[in-house]
């Protein structure tokens, strides 16, 4: 039960602090529209970092995506026991977080078209460019990389070990995220853009289910390859 309570509010507090930074990019009349990447990138690493450090006071492991409790159960470095109620959490928190920022920023939604930045954009990742293999392999290669480097941080939810964890998320977003938003992470990107989709909006755009295979798929295999490599030489 402490994981799954863990994971939800570590990924609750995940959500609100970035997609609440995407909404204040995106949405008209806020005092952060127009923001850059580096804005975006240091917000995702900073949520995250809040996340795990939430997440693990509350007796999970901070894991707070299925691209990493999922590879972590294959090889046996987490209990598979544990999954359903890590991966419950997640979704769920995910979604309860961006269901609160569509009501902190209703009034804003209000002014803003799909045209003008009222897209599923704001709460799930987006193609930069519409190519289906190059957008899969980015998102593999950029969770490969994220996993890899957190698997040989040990336990990343100790001391300051947090903030590393953030800092790993923004230089991934600098580095190679600028062609997909850097997913990441299936509940990150999933539970946002159900939310978006079902919760009535004003003037929102489509969910854009076609691309959502990518950030879905695209991070469980990079986890995958980052845990296999890691159990192969270490």
């Amino acid at each position: 039960m402490n994981g799954f309570i863990g994971e939800l509010f570590g990924t609750y507090v995940l959500i609100v602090l970035g997609t609440g930074a995407c909404a204040g990019t995106n949405l008209n009349r806020t005092y952060a529209k127009g923001s850059d990447w580096t804005f975006v990138s240091l917000a995702w690493g900073l949520a995250v970092t809040m996340g795990v450090y939430v997440a693990s006071s509350l007796g999970s492991l901070g894991h707070l995506n299925p691209a990493v409790t999922i590879p972590y159960a294959i090889f046996g470095l987490f209990p598979w026991g544990q999954v359903l109620p890590y991966l419950l959490g997640q979704f769920i928190g995910a979604f309860l977080g961006a269901a609160t920022i569509m009501m902190i920023f209703y009034p804003h939604f209000k002014t803003t078209n799909p045209e003008n930045g009222n897209t599923v954009g704001i709460f799930a990742t987006r193609s930069a460019i519409k190519a289906p293999l190059s957008n899969f392999l980015s998102e593999v290669v950029a969770t490969f990389i994220f996993i890899f480097a957190l698997l040989n941080l040990g336990n990343f939810t100790q001391g300051l070990k947090p903030l590393v964890v953030g800092l790993l998320i923004m230089v991934v977003g600098l580095g190679v995220g600028t062609t997909t938003g850097f997913a990441l992470n299936p509940a990150r990107d999933w539970g946002p853009r159900f939310a978006y989709t079902i919760i009535p909006v004003p003037n929102k755009g489509g969910g854009e289910w076609d691309y959502a295979w990518v950030p879905m798929f695209g991070p469980l295999v990079g986890g995958i390859l980052a845990a296999a490599v890691q159990v192969m030489f270490k």
